[in-house]
Parts: C-alpha cells; structure tokens; sequence
C-alpha cells in the first residue's frame, strides 16, 4: 500500500485514476490544479504523484520544477497525459518527471504501471 497524489483537472480521469488505486489499497490525495498539488505534497507525503500536464493556475512543468527545486527526498512524479507526439516523451523526462503515461489511461495497467516506480523506480 502507498500513499498516491493525484493532480488532476478533469473530474473523471480523476475519479477513474482515484477508484483504481483505492481498489489496490492505496492510500489517494486528490488535487484538482498545480498549486493545490503542490500544497498537498507537504502535508501528505506521497510515496509518489502522478500529475497531469495540461491544467489551470499551475500546470504539470510548472509541478515539476518546483518539486524538483526543494531539498529533501525525491518522490516519483508520473506525468498522464494525452500528448503522445514522439518528442513528448523526451520533454516530460528532461522537465524533471521519472515516467510518462498516456491517456486515456488503461485501466487494467494503470496501478502496475503506478506501482512499478514504487518498486523499481522506473
């Protein structure tokens, strides 16, 4: 069982990623924006976040960069998202995140490929 941030803006990815998780035994934060995301990493402390790229106010670079400029452990931070172009990739993993799932999510690999950075890091 971990303890999971979600950041995301659209209700129902954020419900669906919310019930998968749950169904495993994790532990769910919610945020539905960058800022309340970030917020929520100190009071929470995730064993890793997943985060949207596209939202309001903050959106998922915006994330990373600060995450990644604060001292202390790092936490896995997925990015979900549904560009899928080929130097998307690359731009998500040079922003500071540890891995790239595309949307829509498949909900019968999603908490595997969650899970696998909690256990291999990857």
């Amino acid at each position: 069982m971990a303890k999971v941030l979600i950041i995301e803006d659209n209700a129902a990815s954020l419900e669906l990623m919310s019930y998968l998780l749950r169904a495993f035994g994790h532990a769910i934060c919610e945020a539905t924006d960058g800022n309340q995301g970030v917020a929520a990493v100190a009071s929470f402390d995730p064993d890793v976040i997943v985060c949207d790229l596209q939202m309001p106010h903050l959106d998922g670079f915006g994330v990373a960069q600060h995450l990644r400029g604060r001292p202390g452990r790092r936490v896995p931070l997925i990015a979900v998202t549904a560009s899928a172009m080929g130097t998307d990739r690359e731009r998500v993993l040079t922003a500071g995140f540890d891995g790239y799932i595309v949307k829509p999510i498949d909900p019968e690999r999603f908490v595997h490929q969650i899970t696998a950075f909690l256990v291999h890091g990857e």
